[in-house]
């Protein structure tokens, strides 16, 4: 089975029900599991944001990362308090996608299953912003489970 299982988070109203998953996959076979956020930096990269808020981007970013290691933190608890080894893992990028960053991390830390979210987004939506989920099917290497959001009827 699984012995390496890597969740992908953000701060939706999936995270409690894709954590519940993975924790309860690596519970049930003994895998190791590692919490992973990335923090899309793309937009505070853009040359005119850079020139116009010379002295904010760096500030924000920070409070992007402070922000995001406070909440893997707590995640990371509530996935001991049930017995599973834990470690966190904070990924960042100015010129890559969420998925690219997400395909990096699974590589680099060797899992060998990838547990994500779906959001269930529609039309118009899901083609101008994407899918994480719809990336990671098309370019990952890694097994993937897809969990589906409450509110998706897809």
């Amino acid at each position: 089975m699984y012995k390496r299982i890597m969740v992908a988070v953000d701060e939706s109203f999936m995270t409690s029900q894709v954590m519940r998953a993975a924790v309860e996959l690596a519970k049930a076979s003994g895998a190791h599991l590692a919490i992973c956020h990335a923090i899309d930096e793309t937009i505070l990269a853009q040359r005119e944001l850079a020139m116009m808020l010379p002295n904010s981007v760096g500030k924000t970013e920070a409070r992007l990362r402070l922000g995001a290691q406070g909440f893997l933190g707590r995640l990371a608890d509530e996935a001991r308090a049930a017995g599973i080894e834990v470690e966190i893992r904070l990924v960042e990028s100015e010129q890559k996608h969420v998925s690219d960053m997400l395909i990096d991390a699974a590589s680099e830390w060797q899992a060998d299953l990838v547990v994500v979210g779906t959001h269930g987004r529609r039309g118009i939506e899901r083609f101008f912003v994407g899918s994480v989920a719809d990336r990671l099917v098309r370019k990952g290497h890694t097994s993937l489970l897809l969990v589906r959001g409450e509110e998706s009827d897809e």
